[in-house]
């Protein structure tokens, strides 16, 4: 048996095997090493200590049934192990409220874990507390629980040689398959539910966004335009936190007119690509005919002229290019985190307007007709679409409360 104990700033290993412990210091004096699970590799100037439990009266003691050695000393929060005993060439380092057992170091069939990691040449190794290069003990823990075994190799000796075999011969087992499906079961885990730790702020944010929006689509009237967009905007960073910046009156450089035009609303994304948001206040009758016109709904002025503002937009940008981004990564740096770049790649836009609550269904068909001819640029969102995704979003979320 292998334990480890701290003691007056040194880390002890204590070694109890199971045929008594009698042998091991005549065995060190003549300047053996000790051998214990293929990983550690123990000296006489080493030993600490030889614990024989039992004395009787007369003070003999029964055969010694454990030793102690000293394997590592602390320095500051981290003991700093011998290097010589575990036959490794960097330094060791492992926090002092590391909890450890044998088999943070001995993985199965006596394979030492730290001369492995040693083996790819690391400035040094450690474990546990804050260094800027230290593993973090729950890390530490996986790989160790997870370290190869010896049915695991056996599987993945089979699966490459069954690789080749497979080639020139049918055979009945598939290795590679019995690899990977032994691997996927000893790796597969709980995964831990994140989502779940901000379930509840996550609800109480989208309710409030549903009850906000359904708020303004009752006083529409109430708000002017710039009132309007700077509340619809809100809603529309918060729903896709990709953005991260929404700019107004942006600057376009229209290369052929030789003319500089303006964008109501550029929205950044974490990455600085760019794309177009178009938002217009919903009042009735600006998205389809409630007339057919040769059998079909078609797209009134309003949304037909909105889409083509967007378009020419897009094309200005990808035509003001490398130029483009430049500019306006100057123009904005104050506005920006330090060393953001502003790019240009495939603007896309997003038009928000109209209702579509009372819509026939052949007047439905034919806007969603109309909206996925644009889809590969244009994202058209009426505010009705708003509030179905705020009300799936909601329902989704206190489906896994």
């Amino acid at each position: 048996m292998v334990e480890f104990e701290q003691s007056n700033g040194i880390l002890l290993l204590r070694y109890e095997p199971m045929n008594g412990a009698s042998w091991i210091p005549a065995r060190l004096e003549d300047d053996q090493t000790l051998p214990i699970r293929g990983t550690f590799y123990l000296k006489h100037k080493h030993l600490v200590e030889v614990v024989s439990p039992n004395e009787d009266d007369e003070g003999h003691s029964d055969e010694p049934e454990a030793v102690s050695f000293q394997v590592a000393t602390l320095d500051g929060d981290y003991f700093v192990f011998d290097r010589e005993i575990l036959g490794i060439d960097c330094d060791l380092l492992i926090h002092k409220d590391v909890q450890l057992t044998y088999k943070s170091f001995t993985a199965e069939k006596k394979v030492s874990i730290f001369r492995i990691i040693a083996a790819l040449k690391p400035g040094r190794i450690v474990i546990g507390g804050d260094l800027p290069d230290s593993i973090p003990e729950q890390d530490f823990d996986s790989m160790v629980r997870n370290f190869p075994r010896e049915l695991e190799l056996k599987r993945y000796v089979m699966a490459r040689v069954g690789s080749v075999v497979r080639d020139f011969v049918d055979t009945e087992i598939d290795a590679e398959d019995l690899f990977r499906s032994y691997v996927n079961k000893r790796l597969k885990k709980k995964t831990k539910d994140i989502v779940g730790l901000f379930r509840q702020d996550e609800i109480r944010k989208y309710k409030f966004l549903h009850e906000k929006l359904s708020a303004m689509l009752k006083a529409e009237s109430g708000y002017n335009e710039a009132a309007w967009q700077a509340e619809i905007l809100q809603i529309i960073l918060l729903l896709n936190p990709k953005y991260i910046k929404a700019l107004k009156g942006v600057p376009v450089r229209d290369t052929y007119r030789n003319v500089t035009r303006q964008i109501d609303i550029l929205l950044i994304d974490a990455s600085g690509n760019v794309d177009i948001v178009e938002i217009k206040q919903p009042f009735d009758k600006c998205i389809i005919t409630s007339n057919h016109y040769r059998d079909n709904f078609i797209p009134l002025r309003e949304l037909s002229g909105t889409v083509m503002q967007v378009e020419k937009y897009v094309f200005y940008l990808n035509k003001w290019g490398r130029a483009g981004e430049t500019s306006l990564t100057d123009k904005y740096k104050s506005e920006l985190p330090a060393d953001f770049s502003i790019k240009i790649t495939n603007p896309g836009g997003i038009i928000i307007m109209g209702r579509d609550n009372n819509l026939g269904h052949d007047q439905r068909q034919d806007f969603e007709v109309v909206k996925r001819k644009y889809k590969n640029v244009i994202d058209i969102i009426t505010y009705d679409d708003l509030l179905r995704r705020l009300e799936f979003i909601i329902k989704q979320l206190d489906a896994g409360t």
